[in-house]
């Protein structure tokens, strides 16, 4: 929901279904001084440690050249989430802490000042089991005898689960995953109000997909058209889409000084250099 730019259609039609939309795509929009002026760092599997010790070093800016930028640090589920039982593998509170602010405090010796750093915590996933376990699973839709509980059951038997603590028939399980993810939202949202930064200012957002599921259910769909079918898992196009909204939204109503005016050469860039592929 930050960076995406190619619309699905025609180029993965068959395979990905929804709308394209991204707060880079909005702010291309109001400024196309904008155009290709992104970095995405998304590495699937990631955690806070992962971030703050090799990921984030991938951010590139020159802090005196170039202008700010708008920045969004989302980890919304793998300090929880592993393939193991129990809470063995999920990330303690304090080290959770130490490695947002590292990752924060190497951001704020690379963007120049005057930068924009939305904090996202992790997702409460009991919103998939909740929403999928009556539902049949692609793999059962021959003889609509595999459900999504059964899928679940059968990844954490292999020990293959990408998250053992939210893909699990134990509601017991689901709830404790959810209450270390909120220990950790709590630090986060503790570090954003408590620390200080030299080059930016920075808000905390809880990552809702519940809200997602509020705008696209009061367009008549339902909440399970927003998962991924097969891994019952990630959020699919159309959800990301929606949170793309649903960021804006936020940024609309608590930072709107974050959103810059509309650049009045918008036609004239286009003019002299074209769509150059588009995005």
């Amino acid at each position: 929901m930050a960076t995406g730019h190619f619309n699905a259609s025609p180029r993965w039609e068959n395979d990905i279904h929804g709308p394209t939309d991204s707060i880079y795509l909005r702010m291309r929009e109001i400024n196309r001084c904008n155009h290709r002026d992104f970095q995405n760092m998304g590495v699937n599997g990631a955690r806070s440690s992962s971030m703050a010790d090799g990921i984030v070093q991938t951010l590139k800016r020159n802090p005196n050249q170039d202008q700010p930028v708008f920045l969004i640090l989302e980890l919304v589920g793998n300090d929880v989430c592993n393939g193991h039982p129990g809470t063995s593998h999920m990330t303690p509170p304090d080290e959770y802490y130490a490695a947002q602010l590292k990752s924060l405090r190497h951001i704020d010796s690379v963007v120049p000042k005057g930068s924009h750093v939305m904090a996202v915590g992790l997702a409460d996933a009991r919103f998939l089991y909740n929403t999928l376990h009556d539902r049949v699973h692609p793999l059962g839709a021959l003889r609509n005898d595999v459900k999504y509980p059964d899928f679940y059951a059968y990844l954490n038997c292999l020990g293959v689960s990408p998250c053992w603590g939210w893909m699990n028939t134990n509601e017991t399980w689901r709830n404790i995953t959810t209450e270390w993810a909120n220990s950790l939202n709590a630090q986060l949202q503790k570090l954003v109000e408590t620390e200080t930064f030299e080059n930016f200012d920075i808000i905390y957002n809880q990552y809702d997909i519940q809200a997602a599921a509020k705008i696209w259910e009061a367009k008549g769909g339902e909440a399970w058209q927003l998962i991924e079918p097969v891994d019952g898992f990630h959020a699919n196009q159309v959800a990301n889409a929606l949170g793309t909204e649903v960021f804006w939204s936020i940024i609309k109503s608590n930072k709107p000084d974050w959103i810059p005016p509309t650049n009045p050469h918008n036609d004239e860039i286009t003019k002299k250099f074209g769509d150059q592929g588009g995005y």
